[in-house]
């Protein structure tokens, strides 16, 4: 995946486990990780330790291509105060090939990306941490 330099600071710095350090350092190498049950096989995005599916406690990483279709999206005008620099921004509901959902940030001018468009994640790398966001494929 495409990293990013964004020269600031994060709004809010995400917090990392020594269970979801694996995702951080995943995307640190340019990849993006998530688990897949090894009993079921499911995928599940944020990462989990446990299958919602079978509830299996077998999980493996795995990585995901990145690509997909956005499903929906919307743009925010008012925000919490710690994203008050950030408005507006677009965030979209994104449908990855191997079936995960997910909600990203929406770049490169968001306002051109309609549902159904193929997308593909990009990692952002700010000053002070990592995050993912989607843009137009």
């Amino acid at each position: 995946m495409d990293i990013i330099k964004v020269p600031k600071r994060l709004p809010l710095v995400p917090e990392y486990s020594g269970f979801t350090g694996t995702f951080r350092q995943g995307l640190e190498a340019g990849k993006f990780m998530t688990t897949a049950c090894a009993s079921c096989g499911a995928l599940t995005f944020p990462p989990k330790q446990h299958c919602p599916d079978c509830w299996s406690d077998d999980m493996n990483w795995t990585e995901l291509s990145g690509q997909g279709i956005l499903y929906a999206r919307t743009t925010i005008h008012a925000a919490a105060t710690q994203f008050r620099d950030e408005v507006p921004f677009s965030v979209g509901i994104v449908d990855l090939e191997e079936g995960v959902r997910l909600v990203a940030g929406l770049i490169d001018d968001p306002d051109r990306i309609k549902n159904d468009d193929a997308i593909r994640l990009v990692i952002l790398s700010y000053e002070d941490g990592l995050l993912f966001a989607a843009r137009p494929a």
